[in-house]
């Protein structure tokens, strides 16, 4: 009789153990999906800053050909702006549709000045723009790639039991939401 509860005992001790690694195990996966979506954020960051140190320098560039253009010149530094200031995903995303648009109106502006389409230092900038555009796109694919992981794993059993347990919370894709914003920056020399 006492080994039958020592037994009982022993596999009842057993079965807990076993169910606190599991747990640990899904609370561990969410918090490296979690971190690895925030890494993902951080490198969008990166290439968004980059392109954020360009714009002045495009500005200025265009400027000095087409100094009657301000309205347009003024539109790229407040989307600029914008940006800089976003603080969540959401509003990176409209900031990010902003300036797309103007960077767009300002490419239309060099098309009317064909000194500034042929100036090297436009044309530089116009290379290392296009650069960075391809890496924003490829970061934005990889972020949002991580909070599709992440978001599933925590809507989905046994996840979402830890998730509120734990008030982990979905996160926000990085959308582009216009439809003439989905279309590549055109670079025309």
């Amino acid at each position: 009789m006492l080994t039958g509860i020592i037994v009982l005992l022993i596999v009842v001790v057993a079965i807990l153990l076993v169910l606190l690694f599991a747990g640990i195990g899904i609370y561990n996966s969410i918090v490296s999906l979690r971190n690895k979506a925030d890494n993902a954020w951080h490198q969008i960051d990166v290439q968004l800053r980059k392109r954020y140190d360009l714009i002045p320098n495009l500005v200025e560039t265009v400027k000095g050909y087409a100094a009657h253009e301000k309205e347009t010149l003024q539109e790229v530094i407040n989307a600029r702006r914008l940006g800089i200031d976003a603080k969540t995903v959401t509003d990176q995303s409209k900031a990010e549709n902003m300036i797309t648009s103007t960077l767009k109106s300002l490419f239309a502006v060099s098309e009317r000045y064909p000194t500034l389409k042929a100036d090297q230092q436009f044309s530089k900038l116009m290379e290392q723009l296009n650069g960075i555009e391809s890496s924003i796109a490829y970061a934005r694919q990889f972020y949002n790639d991580m909070i599709m992981k992440f978001n599933t794993r925590i809507q989905t059993f046994p996840g979402n039991m830890f998730a509120g347990m734990f008030k982990f919370e979905k996160k926000d894709y990085f959308e582009i939401e216009e439809p003439a914003a989905r279309e590549p920056v055109k670079v025309k020399f």
